[in-house]
């Protein structure tokens, strides 16, 4: 499948946030039928190089845009920031306000999924429509789930151990290295085929920055700011949803998370069962392609 060439364009810094120069892509075609953008925002580890096989077949019909948020991909990675879904859900409400500046549907993996329905919950009429593809996230009943003993002395031991700055460093090494970013997205992909070099060395690349360790200490902080949970960003949700499941995400897409989004989504989503795992959008693209611009065309 086409891969996007603006994904192997030089850095392209246009835009600030909190006095940062973000790097962004953006294609459009010459004319579209509808007066509204595609944002596209990646998840935990990736970057705007993960929605490769994307672009370049949203943008033959709609205006569409990507960013690595701030701590990602070619985005600085400062010390001075407290790394949260707050922060990258403002990031792209922020995107949207000064740079897009029209409604906006805002499509997000993972972590990039939180952030893109904590950002469609605040953008009111610039919000045309959330996409989440295996969004990461909880719900306020599973941190009111009364656990017991032996939950709670696993649960505080372990997180003694990610406190432990030695044994970060280690566990951050180890993950970025090349053979283990592999073996991770092997385990993740369904369909293997695109789990390529280019994917790796987009993933590891970027760990390598100054700053990079910093972001996954504040991610995996078990005692960090978490944002608020997914029933309440869908009861502040004013505007279509569409959910894209891979549907055999050994991380996300458990019967029980599933079974919260069922008692939680507002009545206009609309939820379709891919057969992939986590990532589904580069898994299989030509598929995910399709629902969105049918679901786009049909708003």
């Amino acid at each position: 499948m086409e891969k996007s060439a603006l994904i192997d364009s030089d850095v392209n810094y246009n835009w600030n946030f909190l006095n940062y120069p973000i790097h962004t892509v953006s294609s459009k075609p010459e004319q579209t039928s509808k007066d509204c953008v595609i944002l596209l925002i990646h998840g935990f580890g990736a970057s705007t190089d993960h929605w490769r096989f994307n672009i370049p077949i949203l943008s033959t019909k709609y205006e569409v845009h990507a960013m690595d948020l701030l701590g990602f991909g070619k985005s600085p990675k400062p010390q001075d920031v407290e790394y949260s879904g707050s922060l990258w859900k403002d990031q792209v409400v922020a995107y949207v306000k000064e740079k897009i500046k029209k409604p906006t549907i805002v499509v997000g993996n993972s972590l990039g999924g939180y952030a893109a329905l904590a950002a469609g919950a605040e953008l009111n009429e610039l919000n045309a429509g959330v996409i989440l593809l295996n969004a990461a996230g909880y719900f306020s009943e599973e941190k009111t789930i009364k656990k017991n003993m032996l939950q709670t002395s696993i649960e505080t031991v372990a997180g003694i151990f990610l406190k432990n700055i030695v044994l970060q460093r280690l566990i951050f090494e180890n993950m970025r290295n090349p053979k283990n970013i592999k073996k991770t997205l092997n385990q993740v992909y369904v369909d293997k085929k695109n789990v390529d070099d280019f994917l790796v060395e987009s993933i590891r690349k970027p760990s390598l920055d100054f700053g990079a360790f910093n972001v996954f200490r504040s991610v995996f902080n078990p005692s960090g700011p978490q944002g608020l949970p997914l029933d309440k960003l869908f009861a502040k949700l004013n505007a279509p949803l569409l959910l894209l499941w891979g549907g055999k995400d050994p991380w996300m897409n458990t019967p029980k998370k599933r079974n919260l989004y069922k008692k939680f989504i507002p009545k206009n989503t609309k939820e379709i069962i891919l057969d992939a795992g986590h990532c589904p959008h580069d898994e299989i693209p030509e598929l995910v392609n399709q629902h969105i611009l049918d679901w786009v065309d049909s708003l």
